[in-house]
C-alpha cells in the first residue's frame, strides 16, 4: 500500500505527537526501522493543548534528575508564537500571585509537525490519515491492522510504542492502562491492575483583539466560574490569546458545559473581562487530559506506552510536553538497542524503559498527582481556596505545579481543613 515502502519494521509507533515523533527520530538515529502511524491527516491538527512550554532549564532546575532531550532545549524559532516571563494565579476574591517562569506559547500544528520531519530525514517511514485498528501477537512479533486515507493494509513490527493519547488503543491492548479491562490473549476481559483512571477535560478559544500582558500566563480560580479546576491566558503575540478552561467531573460535575463556564467567564469575571471584552474567537479546540498519574506498567517485554498514552502529564497543572518528549527519546533508544539485540539472537527486551523514564521523571509525577489530590479539597470551597492562596508564598506555588509541598507547607494546609 503506497506511501509504505516495507510490511516489516523493526519497530513500529502509533501516533505522532511530541513523544511519538521523538521516540520514531531516536529509534531511527540508532538504526532501527521505524513506522510511525497517524490517524490525523495533518499532523498537529487538531490542536488539543494550549501549547505552553516552560523553558528546559526551568524543568531541570525542578525535577534534577530529569535530562531534557534537545529538541526541549532548542526549540524552532518558527513555532514559537510568544516568549513568557511570568505566571500569575488570581484566586476566587481576586487577589493574585506571580513568580517567574521563563518559557514559550508553541504553535503546536508547527511544533509537531517540525518534530515529525526531523524523524522523517533521520529516516523513519510515515503514514498519515491511518488509523491502527487491532494489533495481533505472536511469539516474536506483532500485526498490526490499518485502515485510512491510503486504504486497509497489515504491517509487521518486533516493538510497539504507544503515543496514541488517553485512549491508548496500544495501552489496552497490552495492558498498560488505567482501563477496567484489558484483552488477554484469549481474548477474554480482565481486570486492570493500577489506579482508577480519572481525566479532565480542556476546552479553549484562540482569541484575537484581546488587551493581555503580553509576557505573563494568567490562571483564574473560583467555583463561580470555574468549580473545581482553573481557567488560563496565555499570550501569543500581537494582540492574540489562548483562553481555555481545565475541568475534572469528579470535581465539577459531569453536568457542567466547559463551554458555556468559559463563555461567562470571558463575559462576566471582574477582571478578565475588561481584557477580552474586544476579542474575537478565531477557533475551538478540545481534548482529553490525563490527570492520574501513570499506571503501574509502562511496558513489556516488547510494547511501551509512552507521553499521554502513558499518564506522563503534571496532574497539579496539565502540562506534558516536556515528558512526552523525554520519555520518547528513552524509548526510541532503547527500542532500536532491543531491535539491534533481537537481531543478533539475543532475547528482545525493552522492559528497562520502566526504570528509566521512572528515574528521570516518576516522583515527580507522583508527587502531582498527590499534590492535586491536596489541592482538590480545598477547590470546592472558594473560601478555603482564598485562605490556601493567602497561606502559600509564591515561589512555593511554583514548586507545587511539580508535586514539591514542604511538610511544613502541608501541615499549614491541613490546618485550614479543619
Amino acid at each position: 500500500m503506497y506511501p509504505l515502502t516495507q510490511k516489516k519494521y523493526d519497530i513500529i509507533i502509533i501516533g505522532a505527537g511530541p513523544a511519538g515523533s521523538l521516540a520514531a527520530k531516536y529509534a531511527a538515529l540508532n538504526g532501527a526501522k521505524v513506522l510511525m502511524v497517524e490517524k490525523k491527516q495533518e499532523i498537529g491538527t487538531p490542536i488539543q493543548c494550549a501549547g505552553f512550554v516552560p523553558d528546559a532549564s526551568e524543568v531541570e532546575e525542578l525535577i534534577p534528575e530529569l535530562t531534557l532531550p534537545v529538541e526541549m532545549k532548542k526549540i524552532s524559532k518558527k513555532c514559537i508564537l510568544s516568549k513568557t516571563n511570568k505566571q500569575r494565579l488570581i484566586a476566587p476574591n481576586l487577589k493574585s500571585k506571580e513568580f517567574d517562569v521563563n518559557g514559550f506559547v508553541l504553535d503546536r500544528r508547527l511544533f509537531d509537525s517540525d518534530l515529525a520531519e526531523q524523524a522523517v530525514k533521520e529516516g523513519a517511514d510515515i503514514l498519515c490519515g491511518t488509523a491502527a485498528k487491532e494489533i495481533l501477537s505472536g511469539s516474536k512479533e506483532h500485526t498490526v491492522k490499518l485502515n485510512g486515507v491510503f486504504g486497509a493494509a497489515e504491517v509487521i513490527g518486533k516493538i510497539i510504542i504507544g503515543a496514541d493519547g488517553p485512549n491508548s488503543m496500544v495501552g489496552k491492548t497490552f495492558g498498560l492502562s488505567h482501563s477496567r479491562q484489558i484483552n488477554t490473549d484469549a481474548g477474554e476481559a480482565e481486570p486492570a491492575a493500577g489506579i482508577p483512571y480519572e481525566r479532565g477535560i480542556g476546552f479553549e478559544y484562540k482569541m484575537t483583539n484581546v488587551n493581555i500582558d503580553t509576557d505573563t500566563l494568567e490562571m483564574y480560580f473560583g467555583n463561580e466560574y470555574v468549580p473545581g479546576g482553573y481557567i488560563w491566558i496565555f499570550p501569543e503575540g500581537d494582540g492574540k490569546a489562548n483562553v481555555g478552561i481545565g475541568l475534572r467531573n469528579s470535581q465539577s460535575g459531569e453536568k457542567m458545559s466547559a463551554r458555556s463556564l468559559l463563555n461567562k467567564f470571558i463575559t462576566e469575571h471582574p477582571e478578565a473581562s475588561e481584557k477580552l471584552k474586544d476579542g474575537k474567537i478565531m477557533s475551538i479546540h478540545g481534548g482529553i487530559i490525563p490527570v492520574a498519574g501513570a499506571p503501574d506498567k509502562t511496558a513489556t517485554h516488547s510494547a511501551m506506552v509512552v507521553g499521554d498514552a502513558a499518564g506522563q502529564v503534571m496532574a497539579t497543572n496539565g502540562g506534558g510536553i516536556p515528558f512526552a518528549m523525554a520519555a520518547g527519546k528513552i524509548a526510541g533508544e532503547i527500542a532500536a538497542a532491543a531491535a539491534l539485540e533481537g537481531a543478533c539472537g539475543r532475547q528482545l527486551s525493552v522492559i528497562d524503559y520502566e526504570n528509566e523514564w521512572r528515574n528521570a521523571f516518576g516522583n515527580a509525577l507522583d508527587s502531582s498527582v498527590q499534590a492535586r489530590k491536596l489541592m482538590d479539597k480545598f477547590m470546592g470551597s472558594d473560601t478555603l481556596l482564598n485562605a490556601a492562596f493567602k497561606l502559600i508564598p509564591a515561589d512555593k506555588l511554583k514548586e507545587m505545579q511539580c508535586g514539591n509541598i514542604p511538610t511544613s507547607l502541608k501541615k499549614g494546609l491541613n490546618l485550614l481543613l479543619r
